[in-house]
């Protein structure tokens, strides 16, 4: 039977999908530790880290049995996927379980960073912390602006699905152009992406990552954008400068952010913690028990179909 390290704690409910078929290791209560798993590796066919574990050249390595890389995450740069095509190890990722909760909670930080939601909660809990003028410290509105979307994929579009529902306008950038049908279910009009920083009022960045997207969006970005945007991440960290963000936001180059990654996660930068004009969330967008729950069943499942053929996999390589 094939051996499966699992290095964080899978439903057990999910994991019994693999009983009688997988040989599977579970962690007791905080997942392996990186020292654990190269200990341990050697006797294993599969590999399932999550999001935020690291699987490189050492561990491949030490796992001489390595057949399968089941990510527990949509992305793939937690993975030295080029070494494991070398090695000719499978990888798997899950795209499906994450694409509403993820597109959803984008939305969610749109509008919270808009509208101004967490910063009056906060003050609002302080005496005289806020005032309750009818024209002191006012949010953006939503309905009629423009929403630029960095990344016109399958997340993008369930983010273009709620914008359009209430009343935004769409642009995107790609590295493709979308088919015209794709452009007009959304009404979206593909541009570069410097009209787009120039031009949107919100900005969601929504592309993968990969050595080409590190800091795509830096000083020089963020310079092109009014100062009367929002920006959005929930991609991956890597991809914006957060030192440059950090300025922009703390010199109101920009009028708000909100941010659901980080580049040194989980470290934050410090000087973002103090600023108002900011959300932050710790990787949540995923944060449902629903949706950890259907990302455990799709990582199983990615298991099961690459070697028993029984569901189809989405195979990074």
């Amino acid at each position: 039977m094939k051996k499966a390290l699992i290095t964080y704690n899978l439903n057990p409910e999910v994991a019994k999908e693999l009983d009688g078929k997988i040989d599977y290791t579970l962690p007791n209560k905080s997942g392996f530790r990186r020292e654990e798993v190269l200990e341990m590796i050697a006797d294993f066919h599969v590999l399932v880290p999550n999001f935020s574990f690291y699987t490189d050249k050492e561990i491949m390595d030490k796992g001489t049995k390595l057949e399968l890389i089941s990510n527990f995450g949509v992305g793939y740069n937690n993975i030295d996927v080029d070494y494991a095509k070398q090695k000719d190890i499978a990888v798997t990722n899950i795209p499906n379980s994450v694409l509403e909760p993820t597109a959803e909670f984008a939305f969610s930080l749109l509008l919270a960073a808009g509208r101004r939601i967490g910063y009056y909660d906060r003050k609002i809990r302080v005496p005289k912390g806020l005032s309750w003028g009818l024209y002191d410290e006012p949010g953006l509105p939503i309905f009629g602006k423009s929403l630029g979307i960095i990344g016109m994929g399958r997340i993008g579009q369930a983010l273009a699905r709620r914008a359009v529902a209430s009343g935004m306008h769409i642009m995107y950038h790609n590295r493709n152009r979308l088919d015209k049908a794709i452009e007009e279910k959304y009404n979206a009009k593909y541009v570069s992406l410097e009209t787009l920083l120039q031009t949107a009022d919100y900005v969601s960045l929504n592309a993968p990552s990969s050595e080409e997207t590190i800091h795509m969006i830096g000083k020089k970005e963020l310079e092109l954008m009014k100062p009367t945007a929002v920006f959005i991440n929930t991609a991956r960290g890597n991809m914006v400068d957060e030192i440059a963000l950090t300025k922009a936001l703390k010199e109101k180059q920009i009028w708000a952010a909100g941010l659901d990654v980080f580049e040194n996660e989980p470290k934050v930068t410090p000087e973002l913690l103090k600023l108002d004009n900011v959300v932050l969330t710790p990787h949540a967008a995923t944060k449902t028990l629903e949706a950890r729950y259907e990302m455990g069943l799709e990582m199983v499942r990615n298991i099961l179909g690459f070697y028993f053929d029984t569901h189809p996999i989405s195979r990074v390589v």
